[in-house]
């Protein structure tokens, strides 16, 4: 692919309407590399069956004029390949509580359909079970996150789970999984025990669940191998209570806590939550504001896990997050099927910025979801397939993935539309194993362009790259007829200013500095 160099000066007229740009200053100051990892396990994707995440999604028609193996779309593959994703979370969400594994293995035309209650009321055939996630993972090089019922099911259910998948002996079940075509254990380690148990997991309160959660729990069995990271139901957004209660009563047996939280650009469940594509800048700030409170979430629910266990020892696991728009016109409401613009870009570079910021912490993300459905990395219409500016985003960042930890401290001016404020520039920064260092810079401000100059200190370097996304507005989209508008081009406009590296990051962009 031919590569395009852009400069500030190439975007200085890039803006939402007719309003002037004018500069303004940001300054950073780069610590000494952290004994902090920033895991991989931030940059996982999420795979409900809902929509057309799954089926018409990873698992096609045979039919379907394209590249496969087996039912599995090769393109689709190849591109989460490329972006390196950690690990994928599977059967859901919601569906995860009304799923049973057992009607997913074994011969595929003789499993028993079930209608999916949560999303669109559609009947499945389950051709895409237990077996099938399974080798999809192996196919993409991640690791498998799956989701246990606890909701509908019961503890016997997981538990017979975790042995059929884990089990290194011989057992009905180890016999059954031969059966069906793998003799040997899979070693599955993430385990989510439940899902939402607040809402659509059960409607517990967080006493109830908390005891649940123990009793599913030491029904999971560690096997030769496999030990598990159980990960328990967490809160949604603010509910601090839930997050309170779960870290006193469960003790032990517990490798991290989920903590959902979804940007509305309306702020609102009730009613439109807003469009994916036709908005005006009142709504795109009231969406970024509203992406930005991810960093009051994870610091003050992480304060609350601090009082019970202050060596951090249980993660905080962000296994669903992202934008939730109204869907698409002419689709299935049930289906969650959204366009993917400029805006949700920076929205999920932002939160990027605040997850490897909090590595002490957070040590998982799953970012909803994969294919088709909510903030999508791709968009499929039969054989055509696009990818977002979200995907890009995660191209961008797969260079943090297991890097060292570089604190920043800054000052960076704000973006202010009718009377309210909010940071109009984020960063984060690491060192990879190879010494390089690589910093990643949102600016957020619709209008004005922003200097950024950020002092490294003692630290060795010689020389700057980069890449930029970013348009003429932040309503641009990617379509199946122009799947490029969008995209990742190389950016010439930093420099090494002294110990300090200078870059002019135009309105609306995400910037990834490599230095060496």
């Amino acid at each position: 692919m031919k590569k395009t160099l852009f400069s500030a000066a190439a975007f200085a007229l890039l803006t939402l309407g007719n309003s002037a740009v004018f500069a303004q200053s940001a300054k950073a100051t780069i610590g000494a590399e952290s004994n902090l990892v920033i895991s991989k396990h931030i940059y996982g994707q999420f795979a409900e069956h809902l929509g057309r995440g799954i089926y018409d999604g990873f698992w096609v028609d045979p039919k379907m004029p394209v590249k496969k193996q087996d039912r599995y779309r090769l393109d689709i593959v190849e591109a989460l390949k490329k972006i390196k994703i950690p690990n994928l979370r599977w059967p859901g969400g919601c569906f995860a509580d009304e799923y049973h594994w057992r009607d997913g293995i074994g011969v595929r035309t003789s499993r028993p359909k079930m209608v999916n209650t949560n999303w669109g009321g559609v009947t499945e055939d389950n051709s895409f079970g237990t077996h099938e996630f399974l080798e999809l993972c192996r196919l993409l090089g991640c690791e498998p996150y799956i989701s246990g019922n606890v909701g509908s099911g019961t503890v016997q259910e997981m538990s017979n789970w975790v042995e059929y998948l884990n089990f290194d002996g011989k057992s009905p079940l180890t016999d059954l999984r031969a059966k069906n075509g793998h003799g040997k254990p899979y070693n599955v380690s993430f385990w989510g025990v439940g899902n939402e148990s607040w809402g659509c997991g059960g409607n517990m309160t967080p006493e109830y669940y908390s005891d649940e959660y123990k009793r599913y729990a030491i029904f999971a069995k560690d096997y030769n191998n496999a030990k598990l990271k159980k990960i328990a139901t967490g809160p949604a957004g603010d509910n601090y209570n839930w997050t309170e209660v779960v870290m006193k009563n469960v003790k032990k047996d517990i490798w991290g806590i989920a903590l959902h939280y979804y940007t509305l650009p309306t702020g609102s469940w009730t009613g439109s939550k807003g469009s994916a594509t036709n908005f005006n800048e009142d709504a795109y700030f009231n969406t970024m504001r509203n992406a930005l409170k991810m960093e009051e979430y994870v610091t003050k629910h992480s304060a609350i896990m601090d009082k019970y266990d202050p060596q951090k020892n249980i993660a905080l696991v962000v296994d669903e997050w992202g934008v939730w728009t109204d869907s698409e016109p002419g689709t299935n409401p049930g289906f969650l099927y959204q366009q993917n613009s400029l805006r949700d870009a920076l929205v999920a570079a932002s939160t990027l910025n605040i997850f490897n910021n909090h590595a002490e912490r957070v040590k998982m993300a799953n970012l909803a979801q994969a294919i088709n459905v909510l903030q999508a990395l791709i968009l499929t219409n039969k054989e055509k397939l696009v990818f977002t500016p979200t995907y890009h985003i995660f191209d961008m960042y797969k260079v943090h993935q297991d890097a060292k930890l570089l604190p920043v401290k800054i000052d960076v001016p704000e973006y202010e539309f009718n009377g309210n404020k909010i940071p109009a520039v984020n960063v984060s920064a690491s060192k990879d194993a190879s010494g390089k260092i690589h910093l990643t810079i949102v600016n957020i401000d619709n209008h004005k362009s922003v200097d950024f100059k950020a002092d490294l200190g003692n630290v060795a370097w010689n020389t700057v790259t980069g890449q930029i996304l970013t348009g003429t507005n932040v309503t641009n989209i990617n379509t199946f007829t122009n799947p490029t508008n969008i995209r990742l081009v190389a950016f010439n406009d930093a420099k090494k200013d002294g110990s300090s590296v200078s870059v002019k990051l135009p309105a609306h962009s995400v910037v990834s500095l490599e230095l060496k």
